[in-house]
Order: C-alpha cells, then structure tokens, then sequence
C-alpha cells in the first residue's frame, strides 16, 4: 500500500514562483520526491520514464499546451501513463474549461490559492485510487467480481476513467454505453446489477434514462448511480425524483463512491 509521503510526484508549472509555492505545501504533507517541468512536451517525456511518477499536478495554461490536452493526451496514450492520476491547479471557474478536466478523471482540481488542507484532500483521494486494488477494507459479503455493471457516458475518457476506477473496485463485468439511446437496447437484452450514468448527452439524457429504466424498464429495481459534473439543482432534484439511488459529482473521490456503491448495493441485495 502506498504512503503519503513517498508520492512521486511530477509539477507541470511554468512560473517559478508557484512551482516553489506548491513544493512548499508537498513539503508540509512529508511528500519531498517532486520533480517540477514547465511545459506538456517535458510532462509527457518524464512519464514515459522509469520509474514513472505516482501523480501528476498541472497548471491549466502551460507554454506549449493546456492542462486539459494535457490530461486528454494522456488519456488516449494507450500506454502505462493512461490512467496516471491528474490533478489540476487553475484560479479558472468556468465551466466550459474545467467541464473536459473532469470529464477527462482528474483526482481534483485545486483553486489558486490552495492551502495544504485541500492539497492534503486531492492527495488522499489520489492515494484512495492508487491503493484500491489492495483495499480489503470493504464489505466482503458483495462479490464485487460477480455483478454486471452498465456504465452509460458519452465521453469515452470519462468511461475510461469510470471503468478503471470500478475494475480497481473489484469489478470485472462492465459493458459500456455511449450514451442514453445507446444503452436502451442493452438494457433490454441484459440483466444488470447496477448502472452508472453521466446526466448531459445527447438523445437521451441521464434524467430520461433513469425515467426509462424506472417507468418501462423490465429491471426497474436496478441500483442507478449518477455521476455527473452538472451542478443545477433543479434539474438534480428531477434526477431524484426520478429515482436515483445516488448522485456524485465529478471529479469524484475513490472511497465516496466505495461507500456509495456499497451502501446502494446492499439496499438491493
């Protein structure tokens, strides 16, 4: 089980300044294995190396790139950098340049300024993800290994990342969906015993796909997760209107959706 404290950690950050400000607060965690580069180009060759670095921690406007074709370069690598864990650090808000970050799997993404408590957070939940492959911390009364999961997203990155999280889990039976019109049929031919969804994509969204597996659905018991990066409450309280068994934001942290999975899971058995 990896520590804390002996993180590897690889910086992508022009500014001297902040890349100084950043191995400062590493420091007050115990982590001091940090190797600092200022552009994508430098990031992508230092994770090729060995021994690669555990964790990624980028600014989202570097000199040749942007953390988001960064984090999407690494996504589409099919190599061992694929599902490296990403954290982004940007004083940007909007949503339409920080939706494709979490779409892309990223661990967290931290404001300018930070303190080291949500350094210490977005690490932890890095640490969670790393380590969850030897967790045995879980309930073992769910074989997680027997249970057919259906993921439904329209961004294959963001499948990605749900699919590794969920294989790191435990499970081993996923079918993946590229959206809500996509997955109607399969829901119709296949028994499943969970399935996880995106709220925005085309022809059929994540609200109407809950309504179609709740209302006409054959399996309108199924456990069905939401995990989505839209933050309108009203459309929200539709989703649990319309049945959710549970919402998590994205980027989401390993051990909440643990917990979640687990605690809907049992609620079906």
């Amino acid at each position: 089980m990896l520590e804390l404290q002996h993180l590897r950690v690889c910086l992508v950050e022009p500014s001297n300044l902040q890349s100084h400000i950043i191995v400062q607060l590493l420091a007050e965690l115990g982590i001091t294995q940090v190797e600092t580069v200022g552009d994508a180009a430098s990031a992508l060759k230092r994770v090729a190396e060995a021994p690669a670095p555990d964790v990624l921690i980028s600014a989202l406007y570097l000199p040749d790139a942007t953390g988001t074709e960064l984090v999407y370069q690494l996504r589409e690598s099919e190599t061992d950098a694929t599902h490296l864990p990403f954290i982004l650090v940007s004083s940007e808000t909007k949503a339409r340049y920080l939706d494709p970050i979490r779409q892309a799997g990223c661990m967290a993404i931290l404001p300018k300024p930070f303190d080291v408590a949500q350094l210490r957070k977005a690490l932890d939940n890095t640490i969670d993800f790393i380590n969850a492959e030897d967790d045995d911390s879980g309930d073992n009364d769910i074989d997680l290994a027997d249970l057919t999961v259906l993921v439904v997203d329209d961004s294959l990155t963001a499948r990605r990342h749900i699919r590794t999280v969920l294989e790191r889990l435990g499970f081993q039976r996923i079918v993946e969906a590229t959206d809500g019109s996509a997955a109607i049929p399969l829901l119709e031919q296949t028994l499943f015993d969970l399935v996880i969804t995106d709220y925005n994509m085309p022809e059929v969204d994540g609200l109407q796909l809950v309504d179609f597996i709740r209302q006409h659905s054959m399996q309108s018991s199924v456990p069905v997760m939401m995990v989505s990066s839209e933050h309108d409450n009203g459309r929200l309280a539709a989703v649990m209107d319309a049945g959710v068994s549970a919402i998590c934001d994205k980027p989401f942290e390993t051990r909440t959706i643990r917990g979640m999975l687990n605690k809907i899971l049992r609620a079906s058995v």
